[in-house]
């Protein structure tokens, strides 16, 4: 693999103009976790003419790939961000998208991607870029940017700013606190050997065997968001990257009210909280999905992220924390 970067080995997969955009496709392979043979594919896209400005990473969900952020047409939160000037990178997580199944794929975690690959798209995009990066991350993206956060993972000099998505980790599935269900659980998901996304109709990608445990860990009796002798939750407090979280009553997957817990654990001084939902004056109730895909939130929503990517805040009076 040639490389384009002093950090560790990189391929240049692809550089294609898109319109008025440009779209470089690069395969990092950074070689610091366990298994050596994990390869991540990360998409950059920027103005075809002019400068690049702040870079902007952003981090799918679960059963998801780049497709998330940016259409084949150039369409999505992505593009949109690039033709306002920001550097957008598009990272996809192992096994995922271009992203090719790593060795122990089946055995894949949050942790992993929190402690060995968040950190290594942070070097790569910082050396690239020069500048420290703003994150964006929906559902699992967003859970996945909170466990590198708290987990002490990524360093202060490598994010200038967190919105978190959809994301949450506190709503409480009862059933999952009784050990035989849960002994059960975990039966049924190594006889299923992961999850399919087109079987369970979630989404194009599937998940491994090791997430949906660690995930089941998480809401068991004694379960944490965390890892054994880190536990992440805690080490939200001790974060100060300004933070904004966003989220929406039509949400049934990742309520508003537990997605404003996740920030308000964290310990910055600048947390900003937008509730999307008719009651909060927006035109719709958006869903899981539709707060960052749809003709709605590319009005509504999308305006509302630029601002806080531009000014470090929202936009006056939409602060939801500040209106309570």
């Amino acid at each position: 693999m040639q490389s384009s970067s002093q950090l560790f080995p990189v391929a240049l997969l692809s550089a294609e103009f898109r319109g008025d955009l440009t779209e470089d496709i690069y395969r990092l392979k950074p070689g610091n976790s366990p298994d050596s043979s994990v390869e991540l594919a990360l998409t950059r896209l920027g103005l075809r003419e002019g400068s690049r400005g702040a870079p902007v990473i952003l981090l799918h969900g679960s059963f998801s790939n780049r497709r998330f952020w940016y259409s084949p047409k150039c369409l999505g939160l992505g593009p949109y961000l690039a033709r306002a000037g920001f550097d957008v990178w598009i990272p996809e997580m192992r096994g995922h998208g271009l992203s090719p199944r790593n060795h122990d794929y089946d055995r894949n975690r949050v942790a992993d991607y929190a402690r060995f690959d968040l950190p290594a798209i942070a070097r790569f995009v910082v050396e690239q870029s020069a500048q420290t990066p703003h994150w964006i991350g929906h559902s699992l993206g967003g859970i996945t940017l909170a466990a590198a956060l708290g987990g002490g993972y990524l360093e202060e000099g490598q994010a200038a700013s967190v919105a978190l998505c959809g994301s949450q980790v506190s709503r409480v599935y009862w059933p999952l606190k009784l050990p035989p269900i849960a002994w059960s659980s975990r039966f049924l998901l190594k006889r299923m050997g992961g999850l399919s996304g087109a079987r369970l109709k979630r989404g194009p990608e599937d998940e491994p065997l090791g997430l949906a445990l660690e995930t089941l860990h998480w809401h068991s009796l004694f379960g944490s968001f965390g890892e054994k002798g880190n536990d992440w939750w805690a080490g939200l407090a001790n974060v100060r990257t300004r933070v904004l979280a966003v989220a929406s009553d039509g949400d049934h997957q990742d309520p508003a009210w537990a997605c404003n817990k996740l920030l308000e654990q964290f310990g910055s001084e600048v947390r900003e909280y937008l509730r999307l939902g008719r009651r909060h004056g927006f035109a719709e109730d958006y869903g899981h999905i539709e707060m960052l895909i749809s003709k709605g939130a590319q009005r509504e929503v999308w305006p509302r992220l630029l601002h806080w990517l531009e000014h470090g805040a929202l936009p006056a009076g939409q602060d939801a924390l500040a209106q309570a």
